[in-house]
Parts: structure tokens; sequence; C-alpha cells
């Protein structure tokens, strides 16, 4: 789901987190709701240094671990060696196709019980990927 924020909103959100809204943090947080691929840190760069000369690499992965950590953007680990983002947090599952490569979400509700748990342990967060 594509969600348009005003920049105003943007940095509303980013400091309700504390986070401070620079211009690179504003870009980044940006390319992401408007870009719901589940992109790299390096497709990020790529998109965006063109237009933000100043942006570097480390700053797009300092940012996204910034969003990551503060709850902003989940990271999706959807296949070895390639950690991607996703500006929709809510639960949802990752479906990869195997033949075009690209990522979607699907948004149907997968109940799993904490039955399933070892005794003691209780769930509190999952991530469920499909090819």
């Amino acid at each position: 789901m594509i969600t348009q924020l005003t920049k105003q909103e943007i940095a509303d959100r980013l400091e309700s987190r504390k986070i401070r809204p620079s211009l690179q943090r504003m870009a980044v947080y940006d390319f992401l709701l408007k870009n719901p691929v589940h992109p790299s840190a390096d497709d990020i760069y790529s998109s965006l240094s063109p237009s933000i000369p100043t942006l570097s690499k480390t700053t797009v992965y300092n940012t996204l671990k910034q969003f990551a950590d503060a709850g902003l953007v989940t990271t999706i680990t959807i296949e070895d060696g390639e950690l991607r983002f996703d500006a929709d947090t809510s639960d949802h599952i990752h479906f990869k196709c195997t033949e075009c490569g690209k990522i979607f979400d699907i948004y149907e509700n997968i109940e799993i019980d904490n039955d399933i748990l070892p005794k003691g342990f209780r769930l509190t967060k999952s991530q469920m990927n499909l090819w």
C-alpha cells in the first residue's frame, strides 16, 4: 500500500520517535512509504543519490537502522544475506515470486497459537515469508 504523507507529517512522525527529521532521513522514509517494494539499502541509495548529492550509503544504512530500532520500519530477510525494509509495520506476510523476484504483501490473518511454543514462552513477534 502506497502511503502519501506531507513533509510536515513525515517530520512529525520522525520526531514522535525521537528522530531528528533531517533532509536525508525524511527522503529515506518518504521513499519507503511511496515504494512498498521492500527495497534494500542499496536500492534506496541508488534511487535517492542522484537527487541528494550529499547522501552516502553509510547515511542510508544508519538511517534504516535508526528507523528499525524506533519501530518505523520492519526489516525483512527473505533470502540469505539480503536485508530489505518495509515501512508497513502492520502484521502481514511477505510473498516472493521465484520467477520475477518481486515481494508482495499478503494481509490474511494467520493466527499462531502460543501452545506451539516451548513451555513458559510467549510469542511477541513473528515474521512469515512465502515463496
